[in-house]
């Protein structure tokens, strides 16, 4: 079988919009961004650090850059940035990031939202960045990130974050924040599945899934179960999965058929034992998956 040539950053790059004048041109658009995705993936986190990145890796980068004036100084590469279209860069990013990424079926897409640290300015009034992204687990690679909007929240970003990506074959996994009705009909009809946390203030769902689990003889007799452990440097650590898939059961909590594709719930309790100290929590997820306890817990319930 012929293998397809890797897609290329030139590729999905090449038409970005150049913000700049001719005059001011020294080095090739496509050369500044190249050095910048290889630097940022190789661990650089700020303009200095590309500039050192692409001195080091200089005679490398040479191969298939043009390179006319050499490597770009870190004030260019910040000016660059801060002419672009972020949009049309995100665009074109995210094309590539999913060439590149070979989507297995059953990955977990684990959507997870935080604050970018330093990124609040007093000075011109800027509060901090709160981002949400898509981590392929598998792969260990961002999918996507949006940007949540001032005076929103999380749960507002993340169909804009779904809307990006593929998630077909998938298993997206996503924190209290975004188990919302809404949610799980975007993923479904996309042809992914999904486990979501539930959280005390969710009402009803929550209660009533907590309930179900207080039932033993219920969870003995249809319930199903799995539990890991690790051990290390002194530490224990344990979870243990509980999850119920009857018909009956799925239908009480949802009676109304709201929950697109719920096939399960589960109950997931951690301890943690480091020397004479022990913590414990536990926690309740509902689920498209058919529920068996061990898939449940390995997707991150």
């Amino acid at each position: 079988m012929e293998e397809r040539p890797a897609p290329s950053i030139t590729s999905f790059f090449g038409n970005l919009e150049d913000p700049r004048s001719d005059r001011t041109r020294q080095h090739e658009l496509i050369d500044i961004i190249t050095i910048a995705i290889c630097g940022v993936i190789c661990g650089a986190d700020s303009w200095a650090d590309l500039e050192i990145f692409g001195k080091s890796k200089e005679g490398w980068l040479k191969g298939f850059l043009e390179l006319p004036n050499g490597i770009p100084s870190h004030d260019t590469f910040g000016r660059v940035f801060s002419l672009l279209d972020a949009q049309q860069f995100q665009d074109c990013f995210l094309e590539w990031v999913k060439a590149v990424n070979d989507v297995t079926r059953g990955q977990v897409i684990a959507i997870d939202g935080k604050t970018v640290r330093r990124s609040h300015d007093k000075t011109l009034g800027k509060s901090v960045i709160h981002m949400v992204s898509a981590w392929a687990s598998e792969n260990r690679l961002v999918l996507g990130q949006t940007k949540v909007a001032e005076k929103s929240n999380e749960i507002t970003a993340i169909p804009e974050l779904l809307a990006l990506l593929d998630v077909s074959g998938c298993i997206v996994t996503i924190d209290a924040m975004g188990c919302q009705k809404e949610i799980a009909r975007l993923i479904i009809e996309d042809s992914g599945d999904y486990v979501l946390a539930l959280k005390e203030n969710q009402g009803q769902l929550y209660q009533e899934v907590k309930e179900l689990f207080e039932d033993e003889d219920l969870v003995t007799e249809v319930g199903d179960f799995h539990e890991t452990v690790n051990k290390g440097h002194g530490r224990l650590e344990r979870r243990r999965c509980s999850s119920i898939a009857d018909p009956e059961c799925i239908s009480y909590l949802d009676s109304r058929g709201q929950c697109r594709g719920l096939r399960s719930v589960a109950k997931v309790t951690g301890e943690r034992r480091i020397g004479e100290k022990v913590s414990k929590e536990s926690r309740y997820y509902i689920s498209s998956l058919p529920g068996a306890a061990k898939e449940l817990l390995w997707a991150g319930a």
